[in-house]
Parts: C-alpha cells; structure tokens; sequence
C-alpha cells in the first residue's frame, strides 16, 4: 500500500550555479548536502502495513508521507561507475576488487586495505579519475533505502523473500558467502569514520539489515575483520552541514534546507506517541510553526557529528548548538539518548520497529561465550515483539568479536552469568527498536550483542525551510 502524500518541497537557495559535483535539486535550489529520501513507501502501524492515515488519526506523519529527493542515478556507457544525480557524488559500482566479475567473501578487505584502496584506484585512473576517496560514514549512508527487508531472522537463509538496503538496479550486491562460512547477514561495508576516541572501531554500513555499527575492525584470535569497500568522488561538501541558531529555539542547517528544533522533546515516548507528538506541537504552532514532523532515519542521521561521543567530548554526538536531554544508561553512567525516526524498519514479520540514533552510547549486554555453544542469544524467550527479525540489530558476534580494549563497559550479576554492558556499536549508530511494549521485558537487550532495549525513545523534530 502506498503513501501518496504530495509534499511540496521547498527551494532553499545557495549563491554559485549547479555544477556536476553540486547538482540542482528538482526545484532549482542548490543543495550541497542533499539528503536523498529513503525510499519507503509503504505506511505501517505498530506491526503491520496500513492506509496512509490522513491527519489527526494515529500513525501520521511517519517516512512514507513525505516523500522528497527520490533517489537517482546515472550510469557511464563503461559501466564502473553510478554517479547520483542528488548528491554529486560518482561511486564504483562494485566492490568486486578481484576482478573476477562476482561479488564474494574474496572481495573483502580489511580496514587497513580498505584505507589504501583508493590510492590503487587513483594510481591506475579507475574510470578515468584521479581523486577516488575512502567513503565517510554519512557518505555511504546516502546510498541506503528503506524499500530493504530486514534479513535477521530465522529464514535469513532464503535470500529470494530478501530485498537489500541498497538498489541493486544500479549497484552490485551481495548477501554473507555461505560457501566460505559466512551468514546471510555478512555483508558489512565500509567506511572512513572511526568511532572517536575507540580504537580498532569503525562506523559502517550494513546493506543486508539496514543499519549503521560500530564494528570492531580486529576480532581477538582472528585476526582482522573485512568488510566489501566502494571508494567514492566528487562533491566534497557532502556530509558537512551548515548551522544557523536563529535565537528562537530553531536551528537551520543551511546545507541541507532542513529546519530543526533545537531542544528535544525532553521525555521518552513509544513510536506512536513520538508521531502524535508533532501533531499536538503543529496544533500549538510550536515555535511559530505548524508543520513539524518526526525526521526520516536519513534526516536524522545528517545532523550526527562523528567527532563527538559521551566517552571523547563528553558530549552527545551533535553540535553543541542543539540541547540534548542528558540522561542516565542501564548500567547508571551519564549518557544521550536514542532519537526515533518516522521510518519503519520493515522485516519478515513485518513493521513491529522503527529506526532510531543513538546521540550517546550504543550499548548492549554482553555476556560470557558459552564454550563449544558459539555466541550466546540474550533475548528473552518472549516479550512484546517476541524473538524474530523485526527487532534489534542481529548483525553481531563472530564476525564483530567481543568488546575491543577502551571501549566503555560495566558488569552486574544476572542469574549465572555476568552480563557486561559495552558501548558495542557507538555514538552515531543506527539500529531499531520495537515500536510500543515494555522495555523491562528485554533485561538483558536483543540480539547476539544484547542491544539495550529502551523503546521510549527522544524526538527532535524538522521541517523544511520556507523560501
């Protein structure tokens, strides 16, 4: 079922004419950081796909409803590459780095390789340029669409029910390599963001399962992770934002023509009560608006400043112009919270969670290896959501290994196993949670990193900007 709201976007106008590494969005404006829309389409409830709710009814005002910057490509007669005709940015069109022509666990190269990738690029003039660079987190994250099933699950090994995080029209892609022993899920890409102020972690995106982590880029006797590398060009605006405190409780990022409230909502709430929330703050024309809503994932992500986090700055990971409510974590540590989006994160079973960032610490409860049993599962036997591929991020241990030395963690006893909350996937993360339920039912989180579960998630609200 689709959302076909018409949302009228408006220009937001930069001094200088469009060239090929700043294109002209569909109304004329120039945007140096255009945020390209996510690709959902489809409207849901706290578990299933509905009718696009109209306006005061529960449920609107969610991703599928305002539509904008749909993605675009266009691809060279060469075929190497896929330039995107929203951000300015050229990408490899596979990170097939063998040559071999598929797309497998012999493509993959650790981070250390993956840093010296776009030298070799560069040196053999790959396409015909010379400026080929290691892709930011926000970067790669363009490229994302939540059009994708998540794969977590028990029938992640039917990859033909799978639809990916990333368009496979344009881009090749592959799920984990059974045949060299990897899961569905493995197919982690990466970046050049490290997490800031961790060492061996890294910020990549998970184009099987729709998130961002922090990956640990060495596994303790085994040597170092890899992951499929795209090296990217072109517009080196892209990611950088411009804020402006107008001094009345508003914050305009004039990179990207997006209006945001500077303080958060203040309180957690479930993702119906988030969504509800902007339509009572429309109401009281909050802040002399009345066309707020809850950002999209992509949205939201754009305002994450990777050089910061709880552990480095102290701070949140935003600018220090935005108010971030502080709060207390699980394990009693100072922290940030969770931020909901509008965008479902749609699995198997269906929509039962929404993507949200984590501005602070991105924790889970770890627990001992189990000898001879592999990694252990910490969820609940049931809960609101019940095990399954609708919640939290299962993208985990092997192949991320446990903690790396400096990252932050705590223990408390649980039952017969000392649990160990860790900052496993980091300030800038993005995951998802179940949309409405009591966190109290997942005590020691989801997934096989324990994700902390916490459900009433902060919001910060955006608009566009009038012109």
């Amino acid at each position: 079922m689709r959302c076909g709201m018409i949302l009228i976007m408006a220009a937001w106008a930069i001094a200088g004419p469009a060239t090929a590494d700043t294109p002209a969005t569909p109304t004329g404006a120039v945007l140096p950081y255009t945020i390209v829309d996510t690709g959902q389409t489809k409207c849901y409830d706290n578990r299933h796909e509905i009718a696009p709710p109209k306006p005061g009814l529960p449920f609107y005002g969610q991703d599928a409803q305002f539509p904008h910057h749909p993605s675009s490509y266009t691809l060279p007669d060469n075929g190497l590459t896929v330039y995107d005709n929203n951000t300015g940015l050229t990408w490899q069109r596979t990170a097939d780095t063998n040559g071999d022509g598929q797309l497998g666990s012999a493509d993959k190269l650790t981070w250390t390789q993956a840093q010296a990738q776009p030298a070799k690029l560069n040196a053999a003039k790959f396409a015909g340029f010379s400026d080929w660079r290691l892709p930011t987190i926000k970067e790669l994250y363009s490229l994302i669409q939540f059009s994708g099933v998540d794969v977590s699950g028990p029938n992640a090994a039917d990859t033909s029910r799978l639809t990916p995080f990333i368009d496979t029209k344009f881009f090749k892609f592959a799920y984990g390599d059974a045949r060299a022993g990897e899961r569905t899920i493995d197919s982690q890409w990466a970046t050049s963001t490290g997490y800031v102020g961790h060492r061996d972690q890294m910020f990549g995106v998970n184009f099987a399962d729709g998130r961002i982590k922090g990956y640990g880029t060495i596994m303790p006797g085994r040597g170092e992770k890899t992951f499929y590398v795209l090296c990217v060009r072109g517009n080196t605006s892209y990611g950088k934002n411009d804020f402006h405190d107008n001094n009345d409780g508003t914050i305009t990022d004039r990179a990207t023509g997006l209006m945001w409230s500077k303080a958060d909502s203040g309180k957690g709430m479930n993702w119906q009560e988030a969504l509800a929330w902007a339509q009572k703050k429309n109401a009281e024309k909050y802040l002399g608006h009345a066309d707020w809503r809850v950002p999209n994932i992509k949205e939201l992500q754009s305002i994450l400043d990777y050089t910061r986090s709880p552990d480095k700055t102290k701070s949140a990971a935003i600018d220090p112009l935005f108010n971030c409510t502080a709060i207390t974590n699980e394990a009693g540590q100072a922290d940030f919270p969770y931020y909901w989006s509008s965008t479902t994160h749609a699995g198997f079973t269906g929509g039962g969670a929404a993507s949200y960032m984590a501005f602070g610490r991105a924790s889970g409860w770890m627990s001992p290896r189990p000898a001879g049993s592999g990694f252990p599962d910490p969820r609940p036997p049931s809960g609101p959501m019940g095990p399954g591929p609708s919640g939290p991020g299962m993208d985990g241990p092997p192949e991320e290994g446990p903690p790396n030395p400096g990252r932050t963690s705590s223990t408390r006893q649980a039952g017969s196993s000392d649990y160990h909350f860790v900052d496993v996937h980091g300030a800038g993360a993005q995951r998802s949670d179940p949309k409405t339920g009591d966190a109290a039912d997942f005590p020691h989180g989801r997934g096989p990193q324990g994700d902390v579960i916490r459900i009433l998630n902060y919001v910060r609200l955006v608009r566009n900007v009038s012109p």
